[in-house]
């Protein structure tokens, strides 16, 4: 392994770089300042294939992996994620969102490693790639996802309730489905009673299943009884049926008493 560097954490905060690096030509910057200034500034200086990347506090009820290559097995979620941005021709052309612990190829191109990246500000930085054309906008959104904090949630819901493109909300529905709590599942909830668009609706169904800690089951047990939609009560039991939760047993055990 002569090509691999292991590029350890030692003279950085654990949070601020990937703790296995193999074949990467590292650098490293801190985005004290302004985390968009020197992402542009590094933008516009890469014409040839590099990385970006950085740390932020990822929200615990994200789902987190290495995407198929070898990893710390998580039992429980962790509390960073790694933002990475794959530049070319001085533009991003893909986003990922791995957990901290995955053993990282770099391929031998540079990887510009950002510091002291605050949250508020990878959120903003990531919102002005969902709209654009291409593969970068998914994956915006699924990085958007994993922050911890209500600058995520706030622009998941935004785009689910108001874009006027129904792929994107479609897709933010999907993301929202990675986060828990009230303010969630009631997007959701909107985007199944309000959406226009049928696909929408059931994505927003669909999603519903996904909410962590089974968060959805009663949402979905109480479209079942209250949708006005013969198709999402529909689509609601056969997800109830799949579940296997002991609630939704209780619930379909309850109908056929009646």
């Amino acid at each position: 392994m002569t090509r691999a560097v292991w590029l350890m954490a030692a003279a950085l905060p654990l949070a601020a770089q990937p703790k296995l690096l193999t074949n990467a030509k590292l650098d490293t910057r801190s985005a004290t300042a302004s985390l968009d200034r020197e992402f542009r500034a590094l933008l516009a200086a890469q014409p040839q294939p590099a990385w970006i990347g950085y740390t932020v506090a990822a929200d615990r009820a994200s789902s987190l992996g290495c995407e198929g290559f070898s990893g710390v097995v998580h039992l429980e979620p962790p509390d960073q994620a790694l933002i990475l941005f794959r530049v070319e021709a001085n533009a991003v052309t893909r986003i990922r969102t791995i957990a901290p612990d995955c053993a990282i190829d770099a391929g031998g191109v540079p990887v510009h490693w950002l510091s002291d990246v605050k949250p508020a500000e990878s959120v903003t930085l990531l919102a002005t790639f969902v709209r654009q054309p291409g593969p970068a906008d998914n994956g915006a959104l699924r990085a958007v996802a994993t922050h911890a904090g209500p600058e995520a949630l706030d622009l998941l819901i935004s785009i689910a309730r108001t874009d006027k493109d129904s792929r994107m909300r479609m897709q933010a529905v999907s993301a929202l489905g990675r986060t828990s709590g009230p303010k969630a599942a009631s997007a959701i909830r909107d985007a199944i009673e309000k959406d226009p668009d049928a696909q929408v609706k059931r994505r927003a169904v669909a999603t519903l299943q996904s909410l962590p800690d089974g968060e959805g089951i009663p949402l979905l047990i109480e479209l079942v009884k209250t949708a006005r939609d013969a198709e999402v009560r529909k689509q609601a039991m056969g997800l109830l049926g799949q579940s296997r939760d002991t609630r939704a047993l209780a619930f379909f055990e309850d109908v056929l008493k009646r």
